[in-house]
């Protein structure tokens, strides 16, 4: 299935019930447009559990197996449900429950736990469905309603609104995802998976994180990502992203070097290994380089480095400038495929 089929084919099934007159009249508009948004969404919604064998220093204890739960959305109807990829992650058996009781086992179609989403398939069809929209579109202050299965209570509703765009966050895998939205709509354990939407019933982002310790600081995957990860999973199983092999941290750049290359910032990137037999070393990229520009993107951290290559089409020639004994060089690299994280 491709991007655009799962954004266009992916829609509501039929209009949201009009509210009694009697009610109407007892609700402002800014109830009336979240109790409309929840009658449009909600059937689309599933509860996702998960079971998997308990490690072995607790099966010595009499634990079998590690249960947990999350939320998930619905996105295409012949059964394909978007997730997290910590919520179903190794997960031996994995169940999706839907709001009229029904509790179907589901299979991992794909899992990206650089994005922290995954896609799960159940065996049905004609299932109801919420179109996944186009979150740079976003606007701080703007009302968004989350709707999950916090701590196992299914089909909860909070509201809220963006309080921030273009927020970066680091997933468990350690790779930072761009653009995450920021909202006070309250999320707790088992939200993550389920959908961040807005006034029109529109899917904006997937729930996926909360600052422990905080209060009304959440985050959620924005939607155009969670398209662009899914239509990948569907078709291939797993997301392709490019891959130089090499390790470095970021290091203050000596003034003179930065102003005699005309060098905005302060910082690069120290390359500290490159790993044998990679686009790197075919490069002749060297330990102690100094990455300063990939491609026409500048190169301050290795956070940069990370975010401009992954915008960068497998395969594809790049051009790295690097700083060695004081001298600017260019190379020339062709990034592999980021292999599977372990």
């Amino acid at each position: 299935m491709e991007l655009m089929k799962i954004a266009a084919e992916s829609g509501h099934e039929g209009q949201a019930p009009a509210i009694p007159p009697d009610e109407g009249q007892a609700l402002d508009a800014y109830s009336q447009v979240v109790t409309r948004v929840v009658d449009l969404v909600s059937p689309a919604v599933v509860s996702v559990g998960m079971a998997r064998p308990a490690p072995d220093r607790l099966q010595r204890r009499g634990i079998a197996e590690l249960r947990g739960a999350g939320s998930g959305l619905v996105i295409a109807p012949d059964g394909y449900v978007l997730t997290n990829s910590h919520v179903v992650r190794k997960a031996d058996r994995i169940e999706a429950r839907f709001q009229d009781g029904r509790a179907l086992p589901a299979r991992i179609v794909g899992d990206d736990p650089h994005s922290d989403l995954a896609v799960l398939q159940v065996a049905d069809s004609g299932l109801s469905t919420v179109a996944l929209g186009d979150s740079s579109k976003l606007r701080v202050g703007q009302l968004v309603v989350a709707i999950g299965n916090p701590l196992g209570f299914q089909a909860t509703v909070t509201a809220g609104v963006v309080s921030a765009v273009g927020r970066t966050l680091r997933t468990e895998t350690g790779r930072l995802m761009e653009n995450i939205v920021q909202t006070d709509a309250a999320l707790n354990p088992g939200n993550s998976g389920g959908p961040l939407v807005d006034a029109r019933g529109t899917v904006i982002g997937v729930n996926t994180a909360v600052i422990a310790g905080s209060q009304g600081i959440c985050f959620a995957i924005p939607a155009n990502t969670a398209k662009w990860v899914a239509s990948q999973l569907i078709r291939e199983g797993r997301v392709r992203r490019s891959y130089l092999g090499l390790s470095g941290q970021t290091v203050n750049l000596a003034r003179h070097v930065a102003v005699r290359y005309q060098l905005e910032g302060k910082t690069g990137v120290l390359v500290g290994d490159v790993h044998r037999g990679t686009s790197a070393a075919r490069a002749g990229v060297r330990p102690g380089d100094i990455i300063v520009t990939l491609g026409p993107e500048r190169i301050r951290t290795s956070d940069d480095l990370q975010l401009a290559l992954g915008r960068h089409t497998i395969g594809e020639p790049v051009a790295i400038t690097v700083l060695r004994g004081g001298e600017r060089l260019s190379l020339e690299a062709r990034p592999t495929e980021l292999p599977d994280p372990q």
